[in-house]
């Protein structure tokens, strides 16, 4: 056995050794003192919870004290104000905090990974030096992968939302032509609708009953799609409200706007389409065709023919 194989080997069972150290420390009681939110929590749960629907979490050793600084100093790595606004987008419920510890497992996964394959390549003596950035390399493309996902849901989520804004508009114009009250017109549009920004349409209709006004209901509203068309069409309704401006021709001159915007996003749209569909013409037709003109030759002039 050679040097390399004798370190592979013993990272293997220091790795085993450290996974059932981990697996019994996780299943010990806790070592430190529960917290105050944790101590008070019986004693208000019928006030806060009162239908029971949050379990409480038994506290161990993991979940107690080995997370708390981890955790703060997740919450500080990064740009908060982008992942939240990321996070917002996407329509995620999950806080910055658990996005972070998304990433950082990510990141032990493939720190894991890559040294899982280094070792195998050690094993089978096939290792070089390069091999010892692979575990780096893995764990920070892991945790790319992480924050390109939530980047794809976020567009994905806000090219949806800029589609149903046309034609919410129209609806919520047709409401009112009809005679019905602002309020009303949201309503039905939350019941009949279907998408995600009739979801927040209706998020809209339940925090009015709730206490809220109406005008401070469609602020969040335009605040939380984050869709310039709807912040547009948000602002425009909520002067007419406070000026006395018929609703109904404001709203539809808002969803006129809207579909130039679509349209210009389409335009935009396929001229990108058109730069990527020369590049498969240029690397894959263009060098084919040269190839099928010029080889003949080739093997022609190499005959001597």
């Amino acid at each position: 056995m050679t040097a390399a194989t004798d370190a592979a080997v013993s990272v293997v069972l220091g790795a085993t050794i450290a996974s059932g150290v981990l697996l019994v420390a996780t299943r010990m009681p806790r070592w430190a003192a529960p917290t105050l939110a944790r101590r008070i929590a019986p004693y208000v749960r019928d006030i806060a919870d009162p239908r029971g629907l949050t379990p409480l979490q038994p506290v161990t050793a993991w979940s107690s004290g080995w997370t708390s600084g981890p955790r703060r100093w997740i919450a500080d790595v990064g740009d908060t104000a982008s992942a939240q606004r990321l996070l917002r987008q996407a329509g995620w419920s999950v806080s910055v905090t658990g996005f972070r510890m998304r990433q950082l497992l990510a990141g032990l996964a493939g720190l894991l990974g890559g040294a899982g394959v280094v070792v195998a390549l050690a094993v089978a003596g096939q290792a070089w030096a390069g091999t010892a950035l692979l575990p780096a390399a893995t764990a920070g493309g892991a945790v790319l992968a992480v924050h390109l996902f939530l980047a794809a849901a976020a567009r994905r989520r806000l090219r949806r939302i800029r589609d149903d804004v046309p034609m919410v508009l129209e609806f919520l114009a047709l409401c009112l032509a009809a005679g019905e009250s602002l309020i009303d017109a949201l309503r039905r549009v939350g019941e009949i609708g279907a998408g995600e920004l009739t979801t927040q349409v209706r998020d809209a209709v339940l925090a009015t009953t709730t206490g809220s006004t109406l005008t401070d209901a469609l602020r969040d509203l335009g605040r939380t799609a984050d869709v310039p068309s709807v912040g547009r069409a948000i602002d425009q309704l909520v002067a007419a409200i406070d000026r006395g401006a018929p609703l109904a021709h404001v709203l539809q001159a808002q969803a006129v706007d809207a579909r130039e915007d679509a349209k210009r996003s389409l335009i935009e749209q396929g001229g990108r389409k058109e730069i990527l569909m020369l590049l498969p013409l240029v690397f894959l037709v263009l060098p084919l065709s040269v190839l099928f003109a010029v080889f003949p030759g080739i093997v022609m002039l190499r005959l001597g023919i």
